[in-house]
């Protein structure tokens, strides 16, 4: 499955549950001008498209749409990536955050194997 971009309006539904399907997503939230957010996008891209994933919904948002997201998300910076699991009829979304790690890459913040073994720890 490859990756979609979404917009605030989408986010807020997926967060609010205002969704059709109990669902696992995957939200990277990145910028335009972060540099790492940049380096990671095919190595992102690379992981939604694993058959490992196939029932996951793989999703970026630029925070540009939204600045406030990162103070209501509880976040600081970009790249960050969340594991969000759906509820249908208005209920709120469970989240979970990839934690900063302890030695950021240089070019990409997170690596391929750190975000897989979150996405196995939160997703299978």
């Amino acid at each position: 499955m490859s990756v979609m971009r979404i917009s605030k309006e989408s986010l807020d539904d997926i967060l609010t549950g205002r969704v059709n399907e109990d669902a696992t997503c995957v939200v990277k939230f990145y910028s335009n001008t972060c540099h790492m957010c940049q380096s990671l996008h095919d190595y992102y891209e690379s992981i939604s498209e694993n058959t490992k994933y196939g029932d996951v919904h793989f999703l970026a948002f630029n925070i540009d749409d939204d600045p406030v997201v990162e103070k209501n998300l509880n976040f600081k910076g970009v790249p960050t990536i969340f594991v969000v699991h759906t509820h249908i009829g208005n209920r709120p979304a469970t989240l979970r955050m990839l934690p900063d790690p302890e030695n950021p890459n240089d070019s990409t913040w997170y690596t391929v194997n750190e975000i897989k073994s979150f996405l196995d720890k939160e997703t299978l």
